[in-house]
């Protein structure tokens, strides 16, 4: 049976999308067969994936929660090798007062991934960055909360209500939630800021913190424009190293 991991952060600009991108590509490269659930209005993790978000019309994840498809009506095989895409676009912005009178909203995620979570070995769920209906479904229908933290000054900033929001969703809609562990994005080895965040967080965090810290890396940064992740577009680049360790550390802490 697949796990199921949301890659939230209610702070924007921490890395979520190019976490979520990327770490899927790479533990398809180790073998494992990933889904990714876009759940993001903005739709970043779909267009990263080479899908034409604006000319979605049907079949995306907007439609799934409203019930208009079935998760294999929206699933799109193989985006690359091993991975498939449950693609999202501005649409799903209006999911959330479309929804707001329907009974056990909170499951309607969960339900649908019921449905696939034996076919896979990660799903993967991008969140946006708020406390919204949408990431709570997302949280609901989840194992466990990845959260990616931005090396600065302001990193713990927003942690602890992160820490509130999940707890909040595990007494009150998923008891078995747990927090999957921290990594840290957007390092910069050339500065002593990045170095103190980490020691600090490391100090001060009383969660599993990974080991594999994802540098900040140009071509990291452009890959998304190619409609690639960067275990494709530049597979000997750092960005690529960093995010195939942190695959092969994350099938360490889930599979030993």
């Amino acid at each position: 049976m697949g796990k199921i991991i949301s890659v939230a952060n209610q702070k924007g600009g921490v890395g979520k999308t190019t976490t979520s991108i990327n770490l899927a590509a790479a533990l398809a490269g180790l073998g494992k067969k990933i889904l990714l659930v876009d759940i993001d209005p903005q739709g970043n993790a779909t267009s990263g994936y080479g899908v034409e978000k604006g000319s979605l019309e049907d079949n995306t994840v907007y439609q799934l929660l409203l019930g208009e498809c079935s998760v294999g009506q929206c699933t799109r095989r193989n985006v690359i090798e091993g991975v498939s895409l449950i693609p999202s676009n501005v649409h799903l912005a209006a999911a959330e007062i479309e929804l707001a009178g329907e009974e056990k909203r909170d499951f309607i995620l969960k339900e649908a991934l019921d449905y696939v979570k034996d076919e896979y070995d990660y799903i993967f769920i991008d969140c946006p960055p708020s406390l919204s209906t949408l990431t709570v479904n997302a949280m609901t229908a989840s194992d466990s909360v990845l959260v990616p933290l931005q090396c600065e000054y302001y990193a713990l900033e927003g942690i602890s209500d992160l820490m509130h929001s999940i707890n909040l969703v595990k007494r009150a809609l998923n008891p078995k939630l747990s927090l999957e562990g921290v990594v840290f994005t957007m390092f910069d080895g050339r500065t002593n800021l990045s170095a103190q965040v980490v020691e600090n967080v490391r100090e001060n965090l009383d969660q599993h913190i990974f080991n594999t810290v994802i540098p900040r890396n140009i071509r990291l940064a452009e890959a998304p424009s190619y409609g690639e992740p960067i275990i494709t577009y530049d597979p000997v680049s750092t960005g690529a190293k960093s995010y195939n360790a942190l695959a092969e550390e994350l099938i360490k802490k889930n599979e030993a």
